[in-house]
């Protein structure tokens, strides 16, 4: 009985409304998908740290390219014989006698023989930041610390992540005795003593390369830069290998990857088409908290001496020569300039690590 009552039942055709043409269509039309990339950045833009970070960086990298390009100082040279200033007129004030110290002019002050080009009537370009012991611009050689420790730290980060990704994918995927054999040889490269092979190998290159590169940037850079290079390409790339070879074993074992060998893709191919593309939220975030790193490490390095070489400007070697006590007590801006520049760098590309990191992999958000 009460079955019959319920098929008996009549809907009620007043609590509907008829849909015209337009809004069929606007119910058939979907909303378009994002890709991997847009909406990474979609979120990354949503973050206010990561903005000002931006922000900070864009403003160093175009210093660094283009104030060298107009600035009137040149990074290695002195006051004296400056293209800046008339040859001639600095010989004649010589003949009169006068011998002008160009160290330590503090900011937005003149030498004596900027004084006298001035009274002149010549245009003198003063010195915002001062000069340091040898009497340059120390404006021009912060920008070219910067610039060093930029391009050092960027080409470190690709060696890294080049070598890591391939290595820890091959381990990943195939697994088994090769992965074992693979891993232990990072277990061996973990344990050797970075900063004594940078030593190493600097006396091995000034040694066995002095007259192969003579004439080059990396005579400019020196041996302690190439030697940088070589460890990172040696040693610091299996902390993205581990990375990787964690996410590959998770990623192979699912159906995708069964479709392919199933349909005969080799294992290269599946590699680099399908594993790595499904890893790229990993190694990007491995990669930009690497840049801090090595722009770390060749400070450090450059502080006691095994950097850059003279006269070629580093943060770290600047830090390293206003360290001094007499500069120090005298010249504290010195120091106070060049540790800023350091900690903007790498605290600005740490946070936007973390950021990419919450962007592009918000599995691992913390």
């Amino acid at each position: 009985m009460k079955l019959r009552n319920f098929l008996s039942l009549q809907p009620d055709y007043s609590l509907f409304t008829l849909v015209g043409p337009e809004e069929k269509i606007q119910a058939v039309k979907m909303r378009p998908s994002a890709s991997f990339w847009k909406d990474g950045f979609k979120r990354l833009f949503k973050n206010p740290i990561a903005i000002v970070c931006i922000t900070i960086l864009a403003i160093i990298v175009l210093a660094a390219i283009f104030i060298p390009m107009f600035w009137p100082y040149a990074y290695d040279e002195m006051l004296g014989t400056n293209r800046y200033y008339s040859t001639e007129a600095y010989k004649l004030w010589e003949a009169q006698g006068n011998n002008d110290a160009f160290s330590y002019i503090k900011p937005f002050e003149y030498s004596e023989y900027e004084t006298y080009l001035k009274n002149q009537g010549e245009s003198v370009f003063p010195h915002i930041l001062g000069t340091d012991s040898a009497g340059r611009d120390y404006f021009i050689r912060i920008i070219y610390g910067m610039r060093i420790s930029l391009v050092v730290g960027f080409f470190a980060s690709v060696i890294v992540c080049i070598i890591g990704t391939i290595y820890g994918a091959i381990s990943g995927y195939f697994g088994g005795k090769v992965d074992m054999v693979m891993m232990r040889i990072v277990d061996v490269i973990y344990s050797l003593p970075d900063l004594l092979i940078i030593i190493l190998l600097s006396v091995v290159l000034n040694a066995t390369l002095k007259d192969a590169i003579a004439g080059t940037i990396f005579e400019r850079l020196g041996y302690g830069i190439i030697s940088i290079f070589i460890v990172y390409g040696l040693l610091y790339w299996v902390g993205m290998a581990r990375m990787v070879r964690g996410q590959i074993m998770a990623i192979k074992q699912q159906e995708f990857v069964l479709a392919a060998r199933t349909i005969g893709t080799s294992s290269i191919k599946i590699i680099f088409k399908h594993l790595l593309p499904n890893c790229i939220g990993i190694i990007i975030v491995t990669t930009a908290l690497q840049i801090p790193s090595a722009i770390f490490t060749e400070s450090f390095l450059s502080f006691v001496g095994l950097g850059v070489s003279v006269p070629m400007p580093s943060l770290g070697s600047l830090a390293a020569d206003a360290s001094k006590l007499s500069v120090m007590i005298n010249y504290t801006y010195m120091m106070i300039i060049s540790s800023l520049s350091i900690l903007f760098i790498v605290l600005s590309l740490n946070l936007l690590g973390d950021a990419l990191r919450d962007a592009f992999d918000p599995k691992l958000r913390k």
